[in-house]
């Protein structure tokens, strides 16, 4: 979560996946976009909420991610739901795919961001929680606004 802060702007975040899924592991990597949709991206309009991440072929292509169109791309705006290619190396591929093969596992975009001028999205390698899971960060949740509120009072 720091990376997107320190090196640029953060255009998206999904909150969800941290809700439904344990993250084991993330790694970054680059879309292939076109000129508009880099433009309405520098607005911050884009959605990761209901997208994932397939493997086929050797390549990464992730599904749903919404970049509205630009305003004033006319016909030159993209669909705004279009498969996206994303751009990792091969070793980093081949490893996700062996991980993916294992059973539970699945790969959920947490975070599309600019670094350096180029947009990045962040992938979670995730495993999906229970319902009891979810209750339990619900209940820590829960019980550490409480503490720091009581903390906050003791302090005034």
């Amino acid at each position: 979560m720091e990376k997107a802060k320190e090196n640029g702007k953060l255009i998206a975040n999904n909150k969800k996946a941290f809700h439904d899924y344990f993250i084991d592991e993330t790694y970054e990597a680059g879309v292939a976009l076109h000129g508009t949709e880099v433009k309405s991206m520098r607005m911050g309009k884009c959605s990761i909420k209901e997208s994932f991440i397939r493997i086929e072929n050797g390549e990464v292509f992730v599904y749903g991610m919404h970049v509205s169109p630009y305003e004033k791309g006319n016909i030159f705006n993209k669909d705004p739901l279009r498969v996206k290619k994303l751009l990792m190396h091969k070793y980093e591929i081949h490893k996700l795919a062996g991980k993916i093969a294992e059973k539970g596992y699945t790969l959920v975009p947490l975070q599309v961001y600019f670094k350096y001028g180029k947009v990045k999205v962040e992938i979670g390698l995730a495993r999906g929680k229970k319902l009891y899971d979810k209750r339990q960060d619900i209940a820590k949740k829960d019980q550490r606004r409480e503490t720091e509120r009581e903390f906050k009072v003791k302090n005034l």
